[in-house]
């Protein structure tokens, strides 16, 4: 891609500034794959430490969710806002500043004296982290030439990937051994080393300010049908999905919203989100394959690590463990992938992806209850190739064949996009894993009963070893459970690799021009 602040600067007269060079190019990218991280990683690192949270300030484990709720609709609403939070602000001063204010949330949280005021801290933690993400995405593209902006993005792609595999095993680790707190202290030092670096080297290489009208209307329509569908998402499951008249409501309020809110943006001279953005071919497939892909991804993250520590007996932080290596391959192969996607077709390579996480899955749709840490170990290394060749190839086509000022738009708009179907996937891979471990569970206990031999034996062998027939019978029941929570698992790796196959087809019907993750500009 061309730099992203090229035709706005040249629109105002200003010379875009030279791409970086030497240790200048090293420290900003390091600086900005940082922040980054950090505020992935806190997507999910608190997830595993609920638990501690709710007994520390006193709550029950269902109100001390709102911890991840409150982060997650405050992150969704103001990431579609980046690219006119840019205009108002400026790029560099606008990412600095997001950075500053994610560290005196995150101390905040961690200093928080009850359930109350941790998620108004969490809030304000998800409000500012909006524009980081696409930012920082904004500028690695304008720091390297653009033969290298392949490279730029690969560096981006490891860690937003990487990020959400490792919170959960930082967080399970920081709450086993230290306390809860720290997985919102250790922002501080990153984030103000992140912000002093950024500060340094990209203040001078500040994108052109403009006064755009700040359109209200869409603002409190975004507010609305965002928070609504996020919160609907997130307690869905709970409230026992529209059987609740309260998910009835939000659904409702998301939809009616949803439908006015694009109404209205499209008659705006200044819209707060650029939805015409949608109008684009390449722009269009490319969100939504990126989008229905990590829909799946983040699904099946959250899902591997739940099945192993309520199923197959692992603690937070072994579990952790057995994710962790997904980062090993995605780390290698990253950088050749970004070198090449100028030089290769990015539908070749985003097919590889889905190939790969197609065949990860269906490994895994392969797992039993005597599955042991090598069986598990083996797709999830195998998954950070598909890694590699998912997010640089697919970002490549979702930005190509636009003008460089309309980057920052687009990458919020197709972050905001990605974000919420990870939410989306969430949700319904949960709820698909509780119903079809639901319908497994009838099924296995129909073939137990006091007259099949099998059962007669095994709780004959296990009142021998001491137990009585209620502790017996609660080991069996347990055992079902464990069967038929697996099998439900299995069912979901196995519709979620077919579906990744459907998607190669998606990719194809784009059109991104030759080099389309250098050349921007180019229409």
């Amino acid at each position: 891609m061309a730099q992203p602040q090229a035709a706005a600067a040249a629109a105002s007269g200003m010379t875009p500034p030279p791409p970086l060079t030497g240790g200048k190019l090293v420290a900003g990218t390091v600086a900005l794959s940082l922040a980054t991280f950090m505020n992935v990683l806190d997507s999910s690192i608190a997830n595993v430490s609920l638990p501690a949270i709710a007994g520390d300030l006193g709550v029950s484990p269902t109100q001390g969710t709102w911890v991840i709720t409150s982060f997650g609709v405050a992150n969704a609403i103001s990431v579609p806002l980046t690219g006119w939070l840019t205009q108002r602000f400026g790029a560099v001063r606008l990412f600095t500043l997001s950075v500053l204010l994610f560290v005196l949330a995150s101390w905040l949280c961690g200093f928080a004296p009850s359930l109350e005021w941790l998620i108004a801290f969490r809030v304000l933690q998800g409000l500012v982290a909006g524009p980081m993400i696409p930012l920082s995405q904004t500028l690695l593209l304008a720091s390297y030439p653009p033969a290298k902006a392949g490279v730029a993005l690969a560096m981006w792609a490891m860690t937003t990937l990487v990020a959400p595999v490792t919170g959960p095993l930082l967080g399970g680790w920081i709450t086993d051994n230290v306390t809860w707190p720290w997985i919102f202290y250790i922002n501080v030092p990153v984030g103000l080393a992140a912000a002093a670096v950024t500060w340094r080297i990209f203040a001078s290489r500040e994108t052109p300010i403009r006064k755009a009208p700040i359109d209200s209307v869409g603002l409190g329509l975004l507010l609305l049908w965002v928070g609504s569908l996020q919160i609907m998402l997130d307690k869905g499951k709970e409230l026992d999905w529209f059987e609740s008249g309260q998910i009835q409501g939000l659904g409702w309020t998301a939809l009616i919203g949803f439908i006015l809110f694009v109404y209205w943006e499209l008659k705006q001279a200044h819209p707060v989100v650029d939805i015409r953005l949608f109008a684009r071919r390449n722009f269009v497939l490319g969100a939504m394959a990126l989008s229905v892909a990590y829909c799946l991804f983040f699904g099946n993250v959250v899902l591997v690590p739940m099945w192993l520590q309520q199923y197959m007996g692992y603690t937070a932080t072994a579990a952790g463990m057995a994710m962790a290596p997904v980062g090993l391959l995605a780390i290698v192969l990253s950088p050749l992938v970004g070198k090449n996607v100028t030089r290769v077709d990015p539908r070749g390579l985003s097919t590889v992806a889905f190939l790969g996480f197609a065949l990860v899955l269906w490994m895994r749709s392969h797992f039993t209850v005597q599955a042991d840490m090598t069986t598990i170990l083996i797709p999830t290394v195998l998954q950070g190739a598909a890694i590699a060749f998912f997010f640089i190839p697919l970002s490549a086509i979702t930005l190509s064949g636009l003008t460089p000022d309309k980057i920052p738009s687009a990458s919020g708009l197709s972050n905001f996009c990605r974000i919420t179907a990870g939410a989306m996937g969430t949700s319904v891979v949960t709820t698909i894993w509780d119903d079809r471990a639901t319908l497994h569970h009838v099924h296995l206990v129909e073939k137990v009963s006091v007259t099949d031999p099998a059962a007669i034996e095994a709780i004959g062998g296990l009142t021998r070893m001491g137990l009585s027939m209620e502790q017996a019978l609660a080991q069996v029941t347990r055992l079902i459970d464990q069967q038929a929570f697996t099998r439900a698992a299995d069912d979901v790796f196995l519709v979620s690799a077919w579906l990744f196959l459907a998607l190669i087809p998606l990719v194809w019907l784009a059109k991104p021009a030759r080099g389309a993750a250098v050349d921007s500009g180019a229409h």
